[in-house]
């Protein structure tokens, strides 16, 4: 048995390009290598704009609104992932599944999400699609609709251990109303912490690189304290930028029971050359903390921190969104 089957572990891919769903994702998936995948704006903002795979399908659609035009350019390959993945779906509906974010204009609004969200579950038509919602106020409670009503979420944009519990209740609770095998996953911004960090750490003359993975840890154990097997908790921002980390560093810390990491391609490739292929030391919940109190005596205030990563990726992926828009109306 590998070790992902052992202790339920999954690498799912954070890119979708239409020419790469026919190319290497397949690959990926018939090598047993991804079970699943996911996207956000920035991610479809990069394909549809550096991509002529898409031009024809964006000229006939000309006659739409902005929107309407985007949409249905996702859409599009979001139904051709799930296709692609729908054996590994079949097999484990743990896996197999492919994400699509809603508006992201939309975070502050509970009734906008869910609108937007069953409408574009309902026109992709896949079970293995997870609708993919910011973890604000307004988000836990279209957390727990969406699920209620049997559509599986993909909590995202995490930084707080918090947000983290807060998700995965929100989610829970739809579950268990659903009556049905809904999944979730809560996905936990990794990286993002060393870069905002390290460069004060290495003045303290204290240890770098380890701020996103005890965060990271905390979070975890916060998703796993609620004890559903149809909830898993997803690292993502699991990229390294620079040289001073391996690059499969963000994965190679994080290979915990019950978990996926969605990496960009670059990344699961150097995780395959050259990674840990064992789980990795899990540091307890006291021992997390502990290190957050570490962090205080020096004057880092992570609830700052935590509050101003949240705004940034809220404000990155309606940045994306708004350039997106502006690509596909010639």
């Amino acid at each position: 048995m590998s070790l992902n089957s052992k202790i339920n572990y999954s690498i799912w891919c954070d890119f979708v390009e239409r020419n790469f769903l026919e190319n290497e994702f397949q690959e990926l998936i018939e090598n047993k290598i991804i079970k699943g995948a996911t996207s956000n704006p920035a991610i479809f903002q990069q394909s549809i704009g550096n991509s002529t795979a898409y031009t024809q399908q964006i000229n006939m659609l000309q006659a739409n609104d902005n929107k309407k035009i985007y949409e249905e350019l996702a859409i599009t390959d979001i139904k051709r992932a799930a296709e692609l993945l729908k054996p590994l779906y079949d097999k484990n509906a743990n896996d197999g599944f492919i994400s699509l974010e809603v508006d992201p204009t939309l975070c502050d609004d509970m009734m906008g999400t869910i609108e937007e969200g069953a409408r574009l579950h309902s026109q992709i038509g896949c079970d293995n699609v997870m609708i993919k919602i910011p973890a604000t106020e307004a988000g836990y409670g279209a957390m727990e609709h969406l699920t209620s009503i049997g559509i599986s979420v993909n909590a995202t944009l995490i930084f707080s251990p918090q947000q983290a519990l807060k998700s995965a209740t929100a989610l829970n609770n739809g579950i268990k109303k659903s009556g049905k095998d809904t999944k979730g996953v809560v996905s936990i911004f990794v990286s993002r912490f060393d870069r905002t960090l390290d460069d004060k750490l290495k003045k303290l003359e204290l240890e770098t690189a380890q701020t996103g993975i005890i965060n990271a840890t905390l979070c975890y154990h916060e998703i796993e304290s609620i004890g559903s097997k149809n909830i898993r908790t997803l690292f993502a921002s699991t990229g390294v930028k620079g040289k001073e980390l391996v690059p499969s560093y963000y994965i190679d810390e994080l290979i915990f029971p019950n978990c996926i990491n969605t990496a960009p391609l670059d990344t699961i490739n150097a995780w395959l050359k050259e990674g840990k292929q064992k789980q990795s030391e899990i540091l307890e919940k006291d021992d997390c903390i502990k290190y957050f109190e570490v962090l205080k005596s020096h004057h880092i205030d992570i609830e700052k921190v935590y509050n101003e990563l949240l705004q940034d990726g809220l404000s990155a992926f309606k940045v994306s969104f708004q350039e997106l828009l502006k690509k596909v109306k010639l």
